[in-house]
């Protein structure tokens, strides 16, 4: 029905930088927002960033000033601007949408599969 796919992860080494992109496809009518969380092994699956279409941009501690989400609203895309990384930014981050489908049915919140960030030297 509906498929978020994310790119743009690697290796890289600390203070180094990435930038992560998701696009979502399928049935969708609308986007309500669109934004990334991250899990790294044995942790909860936690916040980084969010841009609702109200624009009340939402940054976990960790990252901000670090960390840019930005939208590309055309092309139901969300991207994620990562420098200055750091060794505890390493987890598979996910793209995540809230949205409402053409027939309404299946419409909520859907994920992508994961992209792999590992910061290391």
């Amino acid at each position: 029905q509906v498929q978020l796919v994310e790119s743009g992860g690697g290796l890289v080494q600390p203070g180094g930088s990435l930038r992560l992109s998701c696009a979502a496809s399928g049935s969708i009518s609308s986007i309500a927002g669109m934004g990334w969380y991250r899990q790294a092994p044995g942790k909860q699956r936690e916040l980084v960033a969010t841009m609702p279409n109200s624009g009340n941009l939402n940054y976990a501690a960790s990252v901000k000033g670090r960390f840019t989400v930005s939208r590309d609203f055309a092309k139901n895309t969300v991207y994620l601007q990562m420098n200055s990384l750091k060794p505890e930014d390493t987890a598979v981050y996910y793209c995540t949408a809230e949205v409402k489908t053409v027939v309404g049915v299946g419409s909520g919140d859907y994920w992508g599969q994961g992209t792999q960030v590992t910061v290391s030297s």
